[in-house]
């Protein structure tokens, strides 16, 4: 039995939902399906998701915005229409959304859950409404039916471990179920999301649940590629990966996964099969627990712009008893997550993304550092780019490091720092953003050329 995810581009119109029909029916494994919310059908196009949050925050500002609402009803309506399916399926999607809109006005945070799952939800009731048109036996089976049962954290939602006896007897059913990704619900019956990227979750939380010999993942790339086809010119196509190599390139800037994703997956070591529904043919990437040792060791390049430094040094900070546990403390107490903290004898650094420290916040935070813990230097440097090399056993293979130094200095970029730790799957460089996309280049002319 497999799991197949479709992604909101794979579902972003009547056309796309034909080629997903058609693999499905390709093969009869395929039995549980997990979809995303309509994605864009051109560049310039709105995702239905983004048209929810939109039609919610205006909701709760009290201008309801008529034309978001709209927008999201004739998207579904031209879907509907184009698979030539009942318009009671529409019918139900626009009372599911008004009912969610109702709830939004009494309950922002609430409602807005419910709000923003109608995409996915909406796709669900069409595409099992189009496989049984199509001559297959088909049933959507919403979250909190399917036994997806989460906990509400700041963030997102986290799903509960007794979710997963509950997903295994889905396999007791013999027609194909299709499955609304991006949402659960909580032991009291409350609707709650995942974050971002959510639909992801679903599809592994499900495949870990009904022990599926395959998840796969369909979207509109053929492949995960070495690195970021956007700055190198046809890259690389990578075949297979591991878990660890495939979360931290997912993290550190790749846009094929949600970061998330994985886990539940890893954890039941579920082979994962990222394909794409325009060429469903292709071989695709195969993400595995472990796979045999291969030359090179450098898997992938991930980038990320949008970091900043926060730089602190008091002279024999060493000997300064919980020094770090209450400098990130503060952090904690100012709401700020980080991402890296590299530090020396005298001094550390705390990276952190440029959104979690604006500019109003960065003073207070600044002050208390200095105040509480008397430190000799304290200043923020922002407009700072991330670049990580991905690759199991790096940590045992010579001269990587050095090679990455070499092709910094061949791209003119200085390495504002490094870190890499104990981890045996990625090294970290920081750097200026202008320098990001020629020190990419270079990486990858150095490992993969």
């Amino acid at each position: 039995m497999k799991v197949v995810k479709f992604g909101g581009s794979s579902v972003a119109d009547a056309n796309q939902l034909k080629k997903v029909t058609n693999i499905i029916a390709s093969d009869h494994n395929r039995k549980v399906i997990v979809v995303s919310a309509p994605g864009k059908r051109y560049p310039d196009d709105t995702k239905t998701t983004d048209l929810l949050i939109k039609l919610g925050e205006s909701i709760y500002n009290g201008t309801r915005d008529e034309l978001a609402y709209d927008r999201v009803i004739e998207r579904f309506a031209t879907i509907v229409k184009d698979l030539k399916i009942s318009e009671e399926i529409l019918r139900t999607i626009q009372s599911r959304i008004d009912k969610a809109c109702e709830h939004t006005e009494k309950d922002y945070n609430s409602g807005l859950h419910r709000l923003k799952s109608c995409g996915e939800d909406g796709t669900a009731l069409i595409l099992s409404a189009y496989l049984r048109s199509s001559g297959q036996e088909a049933s959507y089976v919403n979250p909190e039916e399917a036994g997806i049962l989460v906990r509400d954290e700041p963030g997102g939602a986290l799903v509960l471990d007794e979710s997963f006896d509950r997903l295994y007897e889905l396999r007791k059913q013999k027609e194909i179920l299709v499955i609304p990704g991006f949402f659960g619900y909580t032991p009291e019956g409350e609707l709650v999301t995942f974050s971002r990227g959510g639909s992801d979750i679903t599809g592994s939380i499900v495949a870990a649940g009904i022990k599926a010999e395959l998840y796969e993942n369909f979207t509109d790339v053929d492949s995960v590629f070495c690195v970021n086809p956007t700055i190198v010119d046809n890259p690389m196509k990578l075949t297979t990966l591991t878990y660890k190599e495939m979360r931290e390139l997912s993290y550190a800037g790749f846009s094929v996964f949600h970061d998330e994703a994985l886990i539940p997956a890893f954890k039941e070591k579920i082979p994962v099969c990222i394909k794409n529904t325009n060429n469903p043919d292709g071989e695709g990437t195969m993400i595995v627990s472990v796979r045999e040792a291969d030359e090179g060791h450098v898997k992938g390049i991930a980038s990320d712009s949008g970091f900043l430094n926060l730089y602190v040094s008091k002279y024999l900070m060493n000997r300064e008893l919980g020094f770090g546990r209450r400098l990130l403390q503060i952090l904690e107490d100012e709401g700020i997550s980080f991402e890296h903290a590299p530090s020396g004898i005298d001094d550390m650094s705390v990276i952190i993304r440029e959104h979690q420290l604006p500019k109003a916040k960065e003073t207070i935070v600044t002050n208390r550092i200095a105040e509480e813990l008397k430190v000799d230097t304290i200043t923020v440097e922002r407009d700072m780019a991330m670049i990580m090399l991905v690759g199991e056993g790096m940590n045992e293979t010579i001269g990587i490091a050095s090679q990455a130094a070499t092709a910094f200095q061949h791209a003119n970029v200085n390495i504002e720092m490094i870190n890499q730790g104990s981890s045996e799957v990625s090294m970290m460089f920081g750097i200026k953003s202008s320098g990001l996309e020629p020190a990419v280049r270079s990486l990858y002319r150095t490992f993969f050329l």
